[in-house]
């Protein structure tokens, strides 16, 4: 039976060793982070690591049966030896693979009788558990899949972070902060240290810190310019658009998202008006992202004003697709931050 990622942090701190280990999953930082932790779990004070600390990459052919017989020799002045196993691949296509069907009984062996005095850390960057070898692996009693973390996960993993660099930030702002870089637990790591170096000496990172320095990580899925607008924050509205267009941002894409946000708004404002309970609203103006935060700016909003805000979007739309306001790049870049800055005014 396999493991979960909490069994895994108590066993170790137990020092309860497996004798082999399958590390997978899309969490790549979580994943390294457990095979580090492995790794000193094994060795105590006084043991000569440099001599039982073997890494064997499977994009070298046929080493996992050198890996193998690594694993089966003695470990020389110390309790235990380390083998790690990288870059395991078994795919949906055999060609991908860098752990073969041609090992699978060698494999198989080893996993029924492991060397007692050895302990195996396979990590792996894809395990198809519908593959016969990759079955094998993920059935291992010391298996343990990396999943993409949820929020909750996230935040307490911020907070540990902000700890750790001696920072401060509040709920509000650490959402934001991971809505911007989305379920990325190694980005996140980066970002609240760079973050909590740059809010020196007070060291509190400010949501204004956050817009000026994080890039945001998905235009699809995480609209650092829409979620300013619900924010009803001028200066702030109008410096997520400036960063935007100078980190390349085209205008027309970022025209498309402000038609997007404002078109959702006036569906949520509709079915708020007709009454709708907040999981229809939700589901039909496709709420994402801080959703108490949308659902407010759409209450305050009048629904006159939203409907001309379109009409607005979409004469700017023309004007740029037409080069009323010049010649690119900076015709199309004046028409929108003239809009926005209708839109902020206005609002």
């Amino acid at each position: 039976m396999s493991l979960t990622r909490v069994q895994l942090w108590e066993k170790l701190q137990r020092r309860e060793i497996e004798p082999v280990y399958v590390l997978h999953g899309v969490e790549t930082y979580l994943r390294d982070l457990a095979a580090k932790n492995i790794v000193e779990a094994c060795f105590g004070e006084g043991d000569f690591r440099d001599f039982n600390d073997d890494a064997f990459s499977l994009n070298t052919p046929d080493n996992i049966r050198t890996a193998l017989a690594a694993a089966n020799q003695l470990p020389m002045m110390a309790a235990r030896r380390v083998v790690r196993i990288t870059e395991v691949r078994v795919s949906t296509s055999a060609q991908k693979d860098t752990l073969k069907e041609d090992n699978f009984d060698a494999l198989a062996a080893y996993l029924k009788n492991p060397s007692p005095s050895s302990v195996v850390i396979f990590v792996a960057d894809e395990l198809n558990g519908s593959r016969k070898v990759g079955k094998l692996l993920k059935d291992c009693a010391g298996a343990v899949e990396f999943a993409t973390p949820d929020e909750a996960y996230l935040l307490k993993w911020a907070r540990q972070q902000l700890r750790q660099n001696d920072a401060e930030m509040d709920d509000r702002t650490m959402r934001h902060l991971i809505a911007m870089i989305g379920q990325d637990v190694r980005r996140l790591t980066i970002e609240i240290a760079k973050l909590a170096t740059s809010a020196l000496p007070a060291k509190t990172i400010s949501i204004d810190l956050v817009d000026d320095l994080v890039v945001n990580a998905s235009e699809n899925e995480n609209f650092a310019l829409s979620n300013a607008l619900t924010s009803n924050d001028p200066k702030r509205i109008l410096r997520v658009l400036k960063k935007d267009l100078d980190n390349g941002g085209e205008p027309l894409a970022l025209l498309g998202l402000l038609s997007f946000h404002y078109r959702r708004m006036l569906i949520a404002k509709d079915l708020i008006e007709a009454g709708a309970d907040l999981p229809t609203v939700k589901k039909n103006a496709k709420v994402f992202g801080n959703a108490e935060s949308f659902l407010a700016a759409t209450r305050r909003a009048d629904k006159r004003r939203l409907e001309h805000t379109v009409v607005r979007i979409a004469e700017t739309d023309l004007a740029i697709k037409t080069s009323v306001g010049g010649s690119a790049p900076k015709g199309p870049r004046m028409l929108l931050e003239s809009l926005v800055c209708e839109l902020t005014m206005r609002d």
